[in-house]
């Protein structure tokens, strides 16, 4: 058998960006940094609940939580987000064509149904001249 490849941080982030309360809290703290209980202030969860979510942020590297006085504000790192969009960047190519193939084939089945339509009108006794 082979072996199975190492996590790294490129799985982390992944893993991380899988679950849709995580992916929320990303979003608000784009608007800039928030502390713990205004992160938690949208879901109907637990200050620990939250807390979860955010360490396994943490240890993606997505956030980052500084200190000042009493509160902890937390911020968003990009660089693995950057990291992200560079790996499906890999692969752009390939769905762009993918596109402009099904554009063809749509374009294509457009026009043979006009042309049809066109066909069916000048057939139909009816049609006024």
């Amino acid at each position: 058998m082979g072996t199975r490849p190492r996590a790294g941080p490129l799985s982390a982030t992944f893993a991380a960006l899988a679950d849709p309360t995580r992916r929320q809290i990303l979003a608000r703290l784009a608007a800039g940094e928030a502390t713990v209980t205004e992160l938690a202030a949208p879901f109907d969860m637990s200050l620990p609940g939250i807390s979860k979510h955010l360490k396994v942020l943490q240890r993606a590297g997505l956030i980052e939580q500084g200190r000042q006085a009493q509160w902890r504000p937390c911020r968003l790192q990009a660089e693995p987000l950057r990291n992200v969009a560079d790996w499906v960047g890999q692969y752009r190519r390939h769905w762009e064509e993918s596109f402009e193939r099904l554009d063809a084939y749509l374009r294509d089945v457009q026009d043979r149904h006009e042309q049809r339509k066109g066909d069916d009108d000048a057939r139909d006794p009816n049609r006024p001249e």
